[in-house]
């Protein structure tokens, strides 16, 4: 049984497949926050904007089976020329993702990308990894194609992660990429200012913005 927040057809907003045209399959449960807001200073991740608790979203709901949530996000993607690709998200999808969800993805012709927080293992046969580190939690995952690190984390300094294999490094800033109106002081103080300046002196770092934000798209 595969449990589902919510599906929908959309532009990727981060990191390395940003703007890229994609479904998002957002699994519902994660290992290190509940989802409730009355156990959210008690949580490793206390920062999540996500809702993943249910399956009574967009498009969401219980499948039985791999083939009929594959069936299901195979009906989202338009019938145009493009590969199709699926970005498996949450809550943390690798407590639902596994191989025959994978490879039922893969005979419908679907390019199956993970965004995890990387403390559990992942399946076979994914195309695009990307591994985002939360707090302390511990960090099973050492080679991904992306690493993406919301900044700033006390507990989860970019320099903790340097030794991992990525093919990109990422900071995205935790507040909103939106210029402060309160002028020069208040953007030296945001944390997408503090997040440039640290890439700014460590270039193997990129910045990336939540530009499906901006545009308003979910």
């Amino acid at each position: 049984m595969y449990r589902v927040k919510e599906a929908f057809y959309t532009l990727q907003g981060e990191g390395a497949q940003a703007g890229r045209a994609a479904v998002f399959c957002r699994f519902s449960k994660c290992n290190l926050w509940n989802g409730r807001e009355a156990d959210r200073a008690r949580a490793v991740c206390n920062f999540c904007d996500t809702d993943f608790v249910g399956t009574d979203g967009q498009n969401g709901g219980q499948f039985a089976t791999a083939a009929e949530l594959a069936d299901h996000i195979a009906s989202l993607w338009p019938q145009a020329p493009g590969r199709p690709y699926v970005v498996c998200t949450g809550g943390e999808p690798l407590l639902q993702l596994d191989e025959t969800l994978v490879c039922a993805f893969h005979e419908r012709g679907f390019e199956v990308g993970v965004e995890t927080n990387g403390t559990l293992p992942a399946p076979t046969g994914i195309d695009w990894l990307c591994v985002s580190p939360k707090a302390a939690a511990p960090v099973v995952i050492n080679e991904c194609d992306e690493l993406k690190l919301v900044y700033p984390q006390p507990l989860a300094p970019p320099e903790a992660f340097e030794h991992m294999k990525a093919r990109h490094f990422f900071l995205s800033p935790m507040a909103s990429p939106a210029v402060p109106e309160a002028g020069e002081d208040s953007l030296k103080r945001s944390n997408t200012r503090r997040a440039t300046d640290y890439c700014l002196a460590h270039p193997r770092w990129r910045l990336t913005i939540q530009m499906h934000k901006i545009l308003g798209i979910d």
